[in-house]
């Protein structure tokens, strides 16, 4: 029996904020590089979410336990194309003195960030809360 039911979908939601933390930061990372392995300027990494649905155990007639969590369903790349700027010093500029910079928006990125900093937060206290729960229950018979 599983005394602390829905800590399987707090940690599913745990591990995936964890992967947009990490694509938020690589995203920071490059928000200059205007030449990748391609020849190409760094791409925005988007990560999508999605509900999925979880055997947690077995009921007492032998039947499945079923909870939901969440998982990343995809990293993908935005593909809207980055600015244009006039800087004929640079190394990747054109034959104009264009160079095409990342499509990387850091104030943006600072938003996404914060949001995904807050739900993890949330999803620790989740944590917290049930640990209190089982030990305040134990206590209970003493």
């Amino acid at each position: 029996m599983n005394i602390m039911p829905g800590l399987e979908s707090t940690a599913s939601a745990l591990a995936a904020e964890k992967v947009r933390l990490d694509v938020i930061g690589q995203n920071i990372a490059n928000a200059h590089t205007t030449k990748g392995p391609d020849g190409k300027p760094y791409s925005r990494q988007m990560v999508s979410f999605e509900t999925k649905l979880m055997e947690i155990g077995t009921n007492s007639d032998g039947s499945k336990k079923m909870g939901t969590g969440v998982s990343v369903k995809s990293i993908t790349s935005d593909q809207k194309s980055g600015p244009l700027v006039y800087n004929p010093g640079h190394p990747d500029a054109d034959e104009k003195g264009m160079v095409r910079l990342p499509n990387v928006n850091l104030t943006h990125e600072m938003v996404d960030m914060i949001a995904a900093s807050r739900s993890y937060e949330a999803n620790l206290e989740v944590v917290r809360t049930a640990k209190q729960m089982a030990q305040n229950a134990l206590r209970i018979g003493r």
